[in-house]
This record gives structure tokens, C-alpha cells and sequence, in this order.
């Protein structure tokens, strides 16, 4: 084979990069003329991946229960790597920020619209049967779907509301994690006590949730877009692609899980079955309740006063 002028000059290239780390270009010519070429299911280690499903019974749409919420954790890590780049951008500019949160919003879009296989594409029969076997596992205890939290918003904005008017946005995080939204979504309603599924919870994640809020102070999405200058922030993508992330994260997102849990957990008049963790979904789920909103100041009094109380009604009368 001719060594082409094209072909001359990648050498030259790459023998500069090596040189300049202090490595020798033949000895990683030598380690490239030896390897094995690349195949896509080494790549993506897919005979890994398509044997991480690991049934607790042979009731066979568990295991499209298990796949689906590995795809909805993978979506998540897609969305932490978007805002990470985010917090970590020094030369930000409108059109980055934009692109990057759009990013996000449509890795929500589409869990959202896949929801339709958790609400539709399993029998509630082998559902109620299965289920049973996962306690106290929840999907309330994703620790990604609470970093995605953290990384968003300033974190006094995931305060219980209740308890929000005691803090303020420079207050210790380990003060203001004791007060979080989503403890009261797994706390008893009788005796005010943790559920098993928090305490777990909590064991294993707490300190990187209060580490990652104090680490997030000035990176989270909302101090990032303050970065931006007062013209871009007055910018209507800018301002569009954040309150679509407040809709998809706080409304239409724990709206899915509703309709599903609506779908396999409401017994029409009678009581309503418990959640596997003992979450309280009726209470947990619903947005108008939680009141839990990333980017305030983007929305208006009525907005908020009403936040969610539409969507909530129509799934409650489809």
C-alpha cells in the first residue's frame, strides 16, 4: 500500500501528540497493528447488558417491569451527564445552554411517552401477582431521579412546602435535606414513622445527596442560567426550554407514574392498594400537591398557585 500524502501526515500528526506526552509512537503503532477490531456487541457489552435482568419469579412480565425501568435509569444518567457539562461550562453562551437543555427535556419526552408500556403493557393480574416479591423495593428509591433534582435547582426549591419559609437559599443543606419534599412520600400516614424502603433509602444514599447539594450551590441548572447574561436570560428559548424542563421533571414525569399506579393500585371505591415501599402515591404523586417547582421565578402567581391541578384532573377523568 502507498503511503499517501493524507496518510504521511496523520503520522506526522500523531507522532507530535505522542511526543509531546512523552511516549513513543511506534510502540502504540505496535499495540494497534496487534489489537482485534471493534464489534459493536463487545462495544456496547450487549451480552452484559441483555443478561442484567434478574427475575424474583417466573410470572413472565416481571421481566418487562425490570427492563423498563433499566431503560428509564439509563435515561436518567444521559440526563446527569447534560447537566454536569452544564455546571462544569465556563465559556457559556445562549445557544449551549439552549441545546443542553433541550437535550434533557427530550430524554424526558420520550420516558414520558414510553410510560404507555408500564401503564398498558403489562396484565395488571401478573403485576399484582409479582410485585409482591419486590418488597420493600420502590421506584421511589431511584437515587439518579434525585441527583437530576439536585442538579436542577437551588436546593431550598425541593424543601417540603410546608417548611420552606424556615430557610433560605444560603442555608446548610444537611438542615434543609431533613425537611426534603420526598420523605413524606414514604413515611407512614398513621404513625408519622419512616417506611422500611426511606430508611434503606436513606442508608445508602443520604450522604451523597447532601454532598451533591452542597457541591451544586453554584452549579446547579438555575445558577448556571443565572450565568448567563441579562439578554439571554430574557431570551425566549432560554426561558421555553427551562420551564419545559420544570413541566417534564415535576408535572408530566410523576403524572406518568400516577396513571400507572391509578392503572394497577386504585381500587375504584374500596381501599386503594399500598405501594410496595408503603409510599404513599395518592399523596406523593401528584404534583398540585407536592408544589414542587425548579425555576419559580419563571412562572407566574396563577401558574404556581395551580401548578399540576390540570393535568392531574384529566388523567383523573380519562
Amino acid at each position: 500500500m502507498e503511503i499517501t500524502p493524507e496518510i504521511h501526515n496523520r503520522l506526522e500528526q500523531l507522532n507530535e501528540k505522542y511526543a509531546a506526552l512523552g511516549q513513543d509512537l511506534l510502540s502504540y503503532l505496535d499495540g494497534l497493528l496487534y489489537a482485534d477490531t471493534t464489534k459493536y456487541w463487545d462495544y456496547i457489552a450487549l451480552d452484559t447488558l441483555l443478561s442484567l435482568q434478574k427475575p424474583k419469579t417466573q410470572i413472565p412480565d416481571e421481566e418487562i417491569f425490570i427492563m423498563y425501568h433499566q431503560i428509564t435509569e439509563l435515561y436518567f444518567k444521559l440526563s446527569i451527564h447534560e447537566f454536569k457539562q452544564l455546571g462544569q461550562k465556563s465559556d457559556l453562551t445562549a445557544k449551549y445552554f439552549i441545546d443542553r437543555v433541550t437535550r434533557i427535556n427530550r430524554y424526558f419526552e420520550a420516558l414520558i411517552k414510553s410510560f404507555e408500556i408500564m401503564i398498558n403493557g403489562m396484565e395488571r393480574e401478573q403485576f399484582l401477582q409479582f410485585r409482591m416479591s419486590l418488597l420493600p423495593a420502590s421506584g421511589f428509591q431511584s437515587a439518579q431521579y434525585r441527583f437530576i433534582e439536585i442538579l436542577s435547582t437551588d436546593f431550598i426549591n425541593l424543601v417540603h412546602k410546608d417548611k420552606r419559609a424556615q430557610f433560605s437559599v444560603a442555608s446548610p443543606i444537611p438542615a434543609m435535606y431533613e425537611h426534603i419534599y420526598w420523605k413524606e412520600g414514604a413515611t407512614e400516614v398513621g404513625t408519622g414513622k419512616k417506611t422500611l424502603t426511606l430508611i434503606q433509602f436513606e442508608e445508602r444514599y443520604q450522604d451523597e445527596f447532601i454532598a451533591l447539594g452542597e457541591q451544586s450551590v453554584q452549579t446547579n441548572l438555575w445558577q448556571v442560567y443565572l450565568r448567563l447574561s441579562a439578554e439571554e436570560q430574557q431570551n425566549p428559548a432560554v426561558i421555553n426550554a427551562l420551564k419545559q424542563n420544570d413541566v417534564n421533571v415535576n408535572i408530566n414525569w410523576p403524572l406518568a407514574h400516577y396513571k400507572s399506579a391509578v392503572q394497577y393500585l386504585n381500587k375504584g371505591e374500596s381501599a386503594d392498594i399500598a405501594a410496595t415501599g408503603g409510599t404513599n402515591w395518592q399523596k406523593y404523586l401528584p404534583p398540585r400537591f407536592q408544589k414542587r417547582i425548579f425555576y419559580p421565578a419563571l412562572w407566574s402567581v396563577n401558574e404556581v398557585e395551580e401548578w399540576g391541578k390540570a393535568w392531574v384532573e384529566e388523567v383523573l377523568s380519562a
